[in-house]
């Protein structure tokens, strides 16, 4: 009989989405938090990533984990590093989420972490998603609602995922073994300018949603000025790089392997979440 699956930030983006999937298959979940709290359907575990005293108890009775770092995090290897070498231990197939091309190099943080899962010799599924269609309402926010979305992508494109997707996706990396041994890249269905997403967003909004495209140095300095910490807000100016140059324009069938469906296009996305955008 198979055993738990434990999914870490179980109440964060990807989580609060994968929790719920996995619990209408008819899997056993175990969500992990640092509060410990019941979440849709599965069980409760507390699991602080600064408190390794809290790992074991977690595991305990899992066959499966799902590991991704908080977000904010500037040094992945560090954080998740210890938690992939405890996790193979016990022999856990570990699915890892970290960010399409990070195998970019070796000296990327995240290929950093990547490679320790490899050699681990853990059963394991990585899963690379491109950048979220869920920042425009999150993350983006304060600019969606100011009507100017300024950010240093240049004119690059991007095909931008929803983050139920993602999740769909990781549900299917952690119930089958077809994927083992695999990293996988995980977009939307069409890659567009920020330009582009922007006029999505205003038709869905009734309003002009424009986008501007503004320096590294601009984009540090409004994050700071937002309460981002000078390292976390320099590493999010650093990945808007390969947009620039292009690297992020990609369309993958991944979300589609993984899921067994297409993923969502933005306009989906929009009307799904148009309440976020009239505001």
């Amino acid at each position: 009989m198979p055993g738990k699956i434990l999914v870490l930030g179980a109440t964060g983006t990807i989580g609060s989405h994968l929790v719920p999937d996995l619990v209408a298959r008819g899997e056993a979940v175990r969500a992990a938090s640092r509060t410990g709290a019941a979440v849709a359907g599965a069980e409760g575990v507390r699991f602080d990533l600064t408190a390794p005293e809290t790992w074991d108890a977690a595991f305990e009775g899992a066959d499966r984990v799902f590991v991704i770092a908080p977000t904010g995090t500037v040094d992945p290897l560090a954080t998740l590093g210890p938690v992939v070498e405890r996790a193979a231990a016990r022999g856990l197939k570990i699915v890892l989420m970290t960010a399409m091309g990070v195998d970019a190099s070796d000296e990327i943080p995240y290929r950093k972490v990547e490679l320790a899962l490899i050699r681990s010799g853990a059963r394991h599924v990585i899963v690379r998603p491109t950048w979220f269609a869920d920042n425009f309402h999150t993350f983006w926010s304060a600019g969606v609602k100011a009507g100017v979305i300024a950010l240093p992508a240049g004119e690059g494109r991007t095909a931008f995922i929803d983050t139920r997707d993602i999740a769909a996706s990781i549900a299917g990396a952690l119930t089958t073994d077809r994927f083992d041994g695999r990293a996988i890249d995980l977009t939307g269905p069409k890659s567009l300018t920020y330009t582009e997403a922007a006029a999505i967003l205003s038709r869905v909004a009734g309003r002009t949603i424009a986008y501007r495209a503004t320096t590294d140095e601009a984009f540090v300095a409004m994050l700071t000025g937002a309460g981002v910490s000078p390292a976390y807000a320099a590493f999010l100016a650093a990945i808007f790089h390969p947009v620039r140059e292009g690297w992020a324009d990609r369309v993958t069938d991944g979300v589609e392997r993984l899921s067994g469906r297409p993923p969502r296009s933005l306009e989906a996305y929009a009307a799904d979440h148009a309440a976020a955008f009239r505001a």
